[in-house]
């Protein structure tokens, strides 16, 4: 895998563009700077790796859209060293994306392709997240609880489980609604009993399906 000058010069252009549509947080910036796009696509998709749009991948997800993945990456608002749960690995790109920002990842894939495939390329890269093939509707309740949670694919409703890992003043950051288009939901946990929600606009994901394929 290669990263050329060329490669870095379209990454460029493309942070300039996600900073353009309101992400200003540099440390955010710098790490999708850092994370080489294009090898968590197909061979032959280079070009588009650095175009600001979400591309399918293999069994039938998708890599989510670079302003996405910064805006909810924005939403988690993350620490060095926080725990964090992460529903839907897919490509491996958030996930690179969360460990340059130095967490603790706890990641979870029910597609068996895509979790063999991105943990391998993670572990390529020199990322070690925790890695799992699991459903996310369940969470890891071993390793609970979690700072944050971040869900890349739309729930129909926000998995009650997975409020229940999440600790005393953690963010759950999930796309809520039916399948054609999702509320961006943020949730702050006051306590076992009461949560602050706050939505932030459309957007539209792959559903987040049960079990395991």
């Amino acid at each position: 895998m290669i990263d050329t000058y060329r490669h870095k010069g379209l990454r460029k252009q493309l942070i300039e563009i996600v900073k353009n549509k309101g992400i200003t947080d540099e440390r955010i910036l710098n790490v999708m700077m850092n994370v080489p796009r294009h090898f968590f696509m197909a061979k032959g998709f280079e070009e588009r790796a650095y175009q600001d749009n979400a591309f399918p991948i293999a069994a039938d997800q998708t890599i989510s859209q670079p302003f996405t993945v910064a805006f909810q990456t924005h939403l988690l608002n993350i620490s060095i060293d926080d725990k964090v749960l992460e529903i839907g690995t897919g490509s491996g790109y958030q996930a690179a994306v969360l460990m340059e920002l130095g967490v603790k990842l706890f990641t979870i894939e029910r597609q068996r392709e895509l979790f063999n495939t991105s943990t391998m390329l993670l572990k390529k890269l020199g990322y070690n997240p925790f890695t799992y093939y699991g459903d996310g509707y369940k969470g890891l309740p071993t390793y609970a609880p979690f700072d944050k949670i971040l869900i890349t694919a739309g729930a129909p409703s926000i998995p009650e489980e997975l409020l229940k890992q999440l600790k005393t003043g953690g963010i759950l950051v999930a796309p809520i609604g039916p399948r054609n288009t999702q509320e961006m939901i943020r949730i702050t946990k006051i306590d076992d009993t009461k949560y602050k929600h706050e939505s932030f606009g459309k957007f539209v994901f792959v559903p987040m399906l049960k079990g395991t394929d």
